[in-house]
Formats: structure tokens, C-alpha cells, sequence
């Protein structure tokens, strides 16, 4: 349906528009047309093509063609970010913020996929504890679902996640104010430097050194590891002995509804069962590997003997918990 541009609200905290980007937009549409319509929410809030939308102005046009979408608040917000994931080449600082913000709003949606959420309601039901659920379920995390929609493995997901983790505020803002462009690999070796020489690196950036960030004297930790392999993938290996059916998505728009499904079935199968407990092990594997780190391990010498042996106590615990459950498990288990 056609819409009065006056009507379409754009909301605070939009990603900037490109003039010259706008510029060269407006004259393909100008020659071919507007080959796709922008997205609309039901109050005519923009969710997609604000660059689109934009060119139509430049262009003189009083309307233009939308797709009114249902989605609402974070769900448009999500779908927003995908669009400009898919459809816009972004700055490594800007796709970090945008990746940061996705996960914040899909864990807000599927609070089950968030760490420690899905096991405890998987051990629950095991033992046989009346676990209800209202929420809408996925079988998927947050870096599985990204990296299917964004076409990459998910342990290029992670890796980029924790870049966008480990710079601080005060080197993104030095960038963002000085309008300075940085490249993924940048932004990594920015990421490996502690916040002070972060930021000493930021302004130099902005100063046009481009030599800045490997001019940095990395921190005793890094000087171990100047070349830091990319933090490994755990995917579950072929011959797991479950099947969790797998899809793709052929289109943006088909990515996009699957948010909308409030039909997804919240009962366990002992497919989801294998498969949400093999996520939560690959999950530890991830997140405890982080210890071996040598920003971690710089500090074991400086370890008391009373303190490890407190450490190794809590760990023992684990084992315990593990040994428990599998114990329960064997014992209800088929022959």
C-alpha cells in the first residue's frame, strides 16, 4: 500500500544515512523505480529502508510504497537490525553496537535461550518437576539464530561479539566523534588492548595514525599470546546421536516471521532434550575456556595454596551435581 511520507515516523537511535549513498539510491529509483517497498510498523514507525525512504524524499515524491508490517516493539526493532545486517555494508564499531543490541533483544524475547535458563528448566523436568512455560521457545540460541540469519559460522558470531564486549565506551565514542572508519581486524586488535591504551590507540586512529593500534605495547598477558588463536567452535560433532531438524531461511521476510510463531511447542523430546544439554556442555566448554586465557593465567602465580585448594573444592561440586544427574538418568534409561 502507498503511504504519505509525512506520515512515517522515524524513531530515535536510527544507524546515519549515507548522503552519498541516499544520492546514488535516489538515481536508480529515479531510473527502475522503487524495486522494494519499505517497512512500516501499524503506526507507520519505520522498521526498514530508512535510506529508501530518504532517496524518495530527496526525489520530491509526497508517498510511497510500504509493507505494513505486525510486528511491534522489540520484535520491530529486531527485524530492523536484520534488515540493516542483510541489506547494509556497516563499520566494524556500528556492527559491533548492532550485534550487542540484538542479543539484548533476543534474549529479552526468548528468555529461555539466555545462559543457565535452558538447563535448569531441561534438569527440572528430568527429575520430574512441574516446569510450566509461557515463553516462545526456540531451539535456538543467540549466536546459532544470528549466525543462520547472517549466513557465517557461529564461532564467527562469538568472535565478534567479544570484540564488541571488550572495547569500551570511551574508545567507541573517540571513533564515532571523529567520524573515524575502522576495519573488523582493527577493531580486534583495539579489542586485545587494555581500556587506557584502548583509548590512547582511539585518538591516534582519529588523529590518522593508522599504525596506532600495532604501535600499542600489548599487556604482559598479551605478549604471551600476540596471535591469539580465534576462540574455537564447539558444534556438536556429525555423529550426534539426535536430530534437531535443522532450517534455513530463504528470504529476509521468512527470517522475520519465524519471530511472530506463537505455536512453537515448549514440551521436551528426547531430541531436544540431547540437544539443549549438549548446547549448555558446548556453552561451558566456551565460557570456561576463557580461563585459560592468559589475561587469566598471567595471574596463577600469584595464587595462595589455600585459595586453590578452595577453588578445587567448588569444582568437585560440579562433578558431583553431573555425576547425580547422569546417575538419575541411566537409571530410567531404555536397555
Amino acid at each position: 500500500m502507498r503511504v504519505l511520507i509525512d506520515q512515517i515516523r522515524v524513531g530515535h537511535g536510527r544507524r546515519e544515512t549515507q548522503l552519498e549513498n541516499i544520492q546514488e539510491l535516489a538515481g536508480s529509483i529515479k531510473e527502475v523505480g522503487l524495486l522494494n517497498p519499505i517497512t512500516v510498523g501499524q503506526d507507520y514507525t519505520l522498521i526498514a529502508g530508512l535510506h529508501r525512504l530518504e532517496a524518495a524524499k530527496l526525489l520530491g515524491w509526497t508517498e510511497i510504497e510500504c509493507t505494513v508490517s505486525e510486528l511491534t516493539g522489540l520484535q520491530a526493532e529486531l527485524a530492523e537490525i536484520d534488515e540493516n545486517f542483510v541489506r547494509v555494508e556497516l563499520g566494524a564499531m556500528e556492527y559491533g553496537d548492532l550485534l550487542l543490541r540484538r542479543k539484548e533483544i533476543y534474549e529479552e524475547l526468548h528468555p529461555e535461550t539466555k545462559a543457565g535458563a535452558a538447563q535448569a528448566i531441561a534438569m527440572n523436568r528430568a527429575v520430574g518437576n512441574n516446569v510450566t512455560c509461557n515463553l516462545h521457545t526456540t531451539s535456538k540460541s543467540f549466536v546459532d539464530d544470528t549466525a543462520e540469519k547472517l549466513g557465517v559460522d557461529p564461532s564467527t558470531v562469538r568472535r565478534q561479539l567479544q570484540v564488541a564486549k571488550n572495547l569500551t565506551s570511551a574508545t567507541k565514542d573517540i571513533l564515532k566523534n571523529a567520524g573515524t572508519k575502522v576495519t573488523k581486524q582493527t577493531a580486534l586488535k583495539l579489542s586485545r588492548l587494555p581500556p587506557d591504551r584502548q583509548e590512547d590507540a582511539a585518538r591516534q586512529l582519529a588523529a590518522g595514525d593508522t599504525h596506532a593500534v600495532d604501535s600499542g605495547q600489548p599487556s604482559p598477558a598479551q605478549s604471551d599470546a600476540p596471535d591469539a588463536e580465534p576462540e574455537p567452535d564447539f558444534s556438536p560433532p556429525p555423529d550426534a546421536p539426535y536430530s534437531m531438524g535443522g532450517r534455513t531461511y530463504t528470504t529476509f521476510e521468512e527470517s522475520v516471521a519465524d519471530l511472530k510463531n506463537h505455536d512453537k511447542d515448549c514440551s521436551y523430546t528426547p531430541d531436544t532434550l540431547l540437544a539443549d544439554m549438549d548446547s549448555f556442555i558446548e556453552r561451558f566448554h566456551r565460557d570456561f575456556g576463557w580461563y585459560s586465557n592468559p589475561m587469566c593465567t598471567v595471574v596463577f602465580p600469584r595464587i595462595s595454596m589455600v585459595q586453590f585448594e578452595y577453588i578445587k573444592k567448588r569444582f568437585s561440586t560440579i562433578t558431583s551435581v553431573m555425576e547425580d544427574f547422569l546417575h538419575q538418568m541411566k537409571g530410567k534409561v531404555k536397555s
